[in-house]
Order: structure tokens, then sequence, then C-alpha cells
């Protein structure tokens, strides 16, 4: 039995994960990140896979390989040509020591002074901004915007906030 790593259909990564543990008995690996996004409903948790589309299955390649890539939501067992490369045990022991044993990470949010921020609800929607410091007693956020030609001191909820960059980046 070896470590493969496995591409799922876009977005069924937890699909297929279920669907490989359910219903072909194998262990799995799908490590995950949740966090918030700005929406149009203001700002909203979210999990997604810390590799899109990729997830590791651990199973003997010669009697399972078949019914694994007919798992439902799997794609393909990465392969090169005729070259089906495993992943040592060692390698998946460090990420699960490392990700932790639930495979959901929470990224927090931590704000920085000087980080670029987009409001995302309330009167001021649609201004960037720039975070001046975090109040976390009260959960809001100093920031300065330019306003009217000049900068403005204003805080505003940690909640009406979001990240100008992709969450993943700070991992």
């Amino acid at each position: 039995m070896n470590w493969f790593c496995l591409r799922s259909q876009p977005k069924h990564e937890h699909l297929a994960a279920g669907s490989l543990q359910r219903d072909a008995g194998l262990e799995v690996f799908l490590p995950r990140i949740k966090f918030r996004r700005a929406t149009k409903r203001g700002r909203v948790w979210f999990t997604e896979a810390l590799f899109p589309n990729y997830l590791f299955a651990r199973f003997d390649w010669e009697t399972s390989l078949r019914r694994v890539q007919h798992a439902r939501g799997v794609q393909t067992v990465v392969h090169f040509g005729d070259r089906w490369p495993t992943i040592a045990d060692e390698t998946i022991a460090e990420l699960r020591r490392l990700w932790g044993e639930n495979e959901i990470h929470i990224l927090e949010d931590k704000w920085e002074p000087g980080e670029p921020v987009r409001i995302v609800q309330g009167p001021l929607q649609g201004l960037q901004a720039v975070v001046s410091q975090p109040l976390s007693s009260r959960e809001r956020i100093a920031v300065l915007l330019d306003f009217l030609g000049r900068q403005t001191y204003v805080e505003v909820s940690a909640d009406d906030i979001a990240r100008e960059a992709d969450p993943r980046q700070g991992i």
C-alpha cells in the first residue's frame, strides 16, 4: 500500500475523499483551509482544499487503481506516461503533523498595520483603505482611507473589511 496523489474534478475534492473512504474503504488525506471572504452578503466562511483539485489516498496500485479512478469526484490518479509516482509515508505523516488531525486549518483574520484592505459593507462599501490598528477589544479596525482628497481615520467593524490578496498566500 502506497500513497498516491489524485486529481479531483473541479471543486469536488471533498466528494472524492468521502467516496474513497466510504465506498472503497481507503485512507485519504485532504488538507483544507477555512477562511472568511467578502461576498455581496458580507463576509462568509469558505472551506477549500489547500491544494485545489488534489488529494492523497493510500491504496494498492495493482488491485485498486481502476476502482480509485472511477470513484465519484476523482478525475485521475496523477501519473506521467506509464510512471505512477508514490508519496513517502513520512511526507504524509509530516503534512499531518503540520496541518493537524482534523485536516482543516482555520485562517484567522489577523490585521496588520499597513495592510491594504477593501471595505465590503456599509456606507463606505467599495473603498480601499489601509489598516491603521486593530481594536480587538471591540472587534473593530481603525483604517485610513483617501476620502474627498484627504486621508481620513475611520473605525469599521472587522466584518466590514476584506483583504485584497488570496488567503492562501499567508500559509
